[in-house]
């Protein structure tokens, strides 16, 4: 059988729409106080406009990996990237506030689809020996959507309006699906029954689970967060039971968590990625609170961390291809934090800005490391036909950790505020009190404080992607060709 044609320009397509759903992510917070006002508002209506988007696509993301599994990643992956553009489309014309949430929970249904298949796709197209290199560029893909995201954000806002942060996802949407339909090949199939049971347990359980993480960071851990936490995990645990109970075809083949490496490679991108999304609270706080810095001013700050991902990610995959899987994002989770207990160090009121940016710089190197070497680890020994499910399990996982870190350094950031003496929060700050003067040494220090949670599950991680074992590849054929069971079909 013939090696899977033209794997590259397939990737470039699966870019297009990896590329939006990132981008999503990042620019529509800039929007938020437009969108506010447009649409007249409160704040508890706007989080819903980003928790709507957050649930349906944390909650889908295991089954949709299944659908790539049963359906061909191809099909399901157009599927996702037509129903997130035509939500686009939706978001942008919405008159009132409830409008928006709902086309943003859609929006989540088709992000939720289509990520799982990138990494499908490149994990059946790509042999092991290149595969960190293909990781590598998709790596990078996220790297400059999170970049891009606040400056293009902040920009699209100010020229013409909040609208068409989301109709300007319509042509790039369109573009990608003509990419997707020429380049991304037919994978082969097998027959699947689908768990429809597995398929509701899944999705109540991670839906709830994120509901009730998110809003107990956000707005405080009531009776209601608690139990809706509570709900999700025992409504998670109903679905492990099930599926070892379902011989046919389960929703998730727990026989994937038989791997060391794949168990390894998921926990530590979710401690990862608790990690970053708990960084980013204290630093912007410092940088605009502390330092009095606008919102472009912080970005420009550390934006060399996006930056310094973007520049590396391929030299570092380059790198991987050549040693010990674990080598790699052991080396970029321990700098990580490295470089996150150097900022707490760096965070006074009086230190040059620019310690800092060689700071971001450094976290871009780290990043560069972690983030395609886990993805690499993570599905090299996945069979073909549990490609999607593992994908979609590995992202859901990582997901998961985004939401734990949320919430995890809301409680951190509102203990060593009220420890130094700070019980009105950032009131005391300059950007809050809307004057220049100087923000009291305790800010700058609660802050600091803060930064220590994420640098400790950055540690964490790197305890367990110290336990990812080298496995051989699947032997090739005689003419050096994919194993019959990641052959694909023109």
């Amino acid at each position: 059988m013939s090696a899977p044609p033209r794997p590259w320009p397939a990737l470039a397509a699966l870019c297009v729409g990896y590329f939006l759903v990132i981008l999503d992510m990042t620019v529509v917070s800039v929007a938020n106080p437009a969108i506010m006002t447009s649409l007249r508002a409160d704040v508890t209506s706007l989080v819903w406009a980003t928790s709507s988007y957050l649930l349906t696509f944390a909650a889908l993301l295991l089954p949709a990996g299944r659908l790539g599994d049963r359906f061909g990643p191809r099909l399901v992956y157009l599927a996702g990237l037509a129903v997130f553009t035509g939500a686009s489309l939706w978001c942008g014309l919405s008159a009132d506030i409830g409008t928006l949430i709902a086309a943003r929970a859609v929006q989540g249904v088709g992000a939720a689809l289509l990520t799982p298949q990138t990494m499908a796709v490149i994990s059946r197209t790509f042999p092991p020996e290149r595969r960190a290199a293909a990781m590598s560029v998709w790596g990078a893909v996220a790297g400059l959507a999170n970049l891009l995201g606040p400056l293009l954000g902040g920009l699209v806002v100010d020229r013409a309006g909040w609208q068409w942060i989301f109709h300007a996802n319509l042509p790039i949407g369109l573009i990608g699906l003509v990419l997707a339909v020429r380049y991304v090949p037919v994978l082969p199939t097998r027959p699947h029954r689908f768990d429809t049971v597995g398929l509701v347990l899944s999705t109540v359980g991670m839906a709830a689970l994120v509901l009730g993480l998110q809003e107990g960071g956000s707005r405080g851990w009531t009776a209601w967060t608690w139990c809706a936490t509570a709900a999700g995990l025992a409504v998670l645990a109903l679905f492990v039971v099930h599926q070892t109970r379902t011989a046919a075809d389960p929703l998730l083949p727990l026989g994937i968590f038989r791997d060391r490496t794949f168990v390894a490679a998921s926990l530590a991108v979710a401690l990862a990625a608790a990690a970053v999304t708990a960084v980013m609270v204290p630093l912007y706080l410092y940088l605009e609170e502390a330092r009095a810095l606008s919102g472009t001013g912080a970005g420009a700050v550390l934006a060399p961390m996006a930056v310094a991902a973007i520049v590396c990610v391929p030299l570092v995959g380059l790198l991987g291809d050549r040693l010990h899987p674990r080598t790699v994002p052991l080396v970029g989770l321990v700098l990580f934090a490295a470089s996150l207990a150097a900022f707490a160090a760096l965070m006074t009121l009086d230190l040059p800005l620019g310690w800092f940016l060689a700071g971001a710089a450094l976290a871009g190197l780290a990043n560069a490391c972690i983030w395609p070497s886990l993805a690499v680890a993570a599905t090299l020994r996945l069979p073909a036909d549990r490609a999607g499910a593992g994908s979609g399990a590995y992202n859901a996982l990582r997901q998961v950790g985004s939401v734990l870190g949320s919430a995890a350094v809301s409680a951190v950031l509102a203990s060593r505020l009220a420890a130094h003496g700070l019980t009105d929060g950032l009131t005391d700050g300059p950007a809050a009190a809307g004057g220049t003067d100087p923000a009291p040494p305790a800010l700058s220090a609660a802050l600091a404080e803060t930064v220590y949670l994420p640098a400790g599950l950055l540690l964490l991680g790197a305890l367990a992607a110290s336990l990812i074992v080298r496995s051989s590849p699947p032997p090739r054929q005689p003419d050096g060709s994919a194993p019959p069971s990641l052959a694909v079909t023109p």
